[in-house]
């Protein structure tokens, strides 16, 4: 483990003090809209988003003003997700990451955007082969809403879809993980995918986007999550968990980091901020001090899994 990581865990360990606890955010964004094309933050009108009113976020968000955001939470490694950059230029978000990196030394390992049913992908796998900070990719599958859903969808562009599938199937040759960001109910497709890939390491985003909070829709979500908890190589962020609407508590959150980490095992799960898009539900800080208030009673070695370990390790950063 590199050397600052280790003394920060020993220092944690040895004091238990929540100041010291280092952290590895595992997912979230760096933008600079006056020099890069994201469309979603530049055009109007604005998309349809979950969290509804994004306005507050499009403006720049880099370096500085992650550091002004943290507070006094210990952030000692960044992985950077892609930012859905302009398709048009399919690998030109990694190219100014993997420049913002030798500049500022921020981030530490970028989840690249890849189009796995797309005509740039093998130009995006060449170019990522070429750009060590490129851990992962991010396509996000077609999805439905949850009354939509039924057990045999398999639209273009799913999880089921052969063309998708066979992008999806050159990772694992590439050494690539894949970022999953989808809707609980489509956790059936994610296992099957994961069974005919096994070689292939997934990890979900945002926790499978439990958004809503009422009693049946948490027993569903739960169920979903063991579907894919079986399979070993899924790893799950949690992260994401903003709820419109209601403001991001301890309390409102308590059911699902409690219930994920139950799951699919303290080893297998990382916390993350998910900044700047979670600024639309809570500040930094305020995220980073309710995860770890809702480990306060674990043990320290599962807490720097929790919070460092898993994502150092999984991302290559130790």
């Amino acid at each position: 483990m590199n050397a600052d990581l280790q003394a920060a865990r020993e220092e944690f360990l040895a004091t238990q003090d929540d100041r010291l606890l280092p952290i590895v955010d595992a997912h979230h964004h760096f933008w600079d809209l006056g020099r890069n094309p994201h469309p979603w933050l530049q055009q109007e009108p604005p998309v349809a988003f979950r969290y509804g009113d994004y306005r507050a976020i499009r403006r720049d968000f880099l370096p500085a003003h992650y550091r002004a955001s943290q507070g006094t939470h210990r952030v000692l490694r960044h992985v950077l997700m892609e930012g859905e950059w302009d398709p048009r230029d399919p690998t030109g978000e990694a190219l100014w990451v993997d420049a913002l990196a030798r500049e500022t030394g921020k981030p530490h390992a970028l989840a690249a955007q890849a189009w796995l049913d797309g005509p740039a992908l093998d130009a995006q796998l060449e170019a990522y082969a070429r750009l060590p900070l490129v851990r992962s990719v991010r396509h996000k599958p077609r999805s439905v809403p949850r009354a939509e859903h039924h057990a045999g969808y398999a639209a273009h562009g799913s999880m089921r879809c052969q063309r998708w599938r066979a992008g999806y199937a050159r990772l694992e040759g590439a050494g690539l993980m894949f970022e999953l960001q989808a809707p609980w109910w489509h956790f059936g497709e994610a296992a099957e995918l994961a069974r005919d890939f096994p070689r292939t390491r997934i990890v979900v985003n945002h926790t499978g986007l439990p958004a809503e909070r009422d009693a049946e829709s948490l027993a569903a979500w739960r169920a979903a999550l063991e579907v894919l908890a079986r399979e070993p190589q899924v790893f799950l962020k949690i992260s994401g968990l903003g709820v419109p609407g209601r403001r991001w508590t301890p309390e409102l959150q308590a059911p699902v980091v409690h219930d994920a980490i139950s799951i699919f095992g303290w080893e297998r799960c990382m916390f993350a901020s998910n900044h700047p898009v979670d600024a639309l539900v809570a500040p930094l800080d305020r995220i980073f001090q309710g995860f770890k208030q809702l480990t306060a009673a674990r043990p320290a070695r599962q807490r720097l899994a929790l919070f460092c370990d898993n994502a150092a390790g999984l991302y290559g950063l130790d």
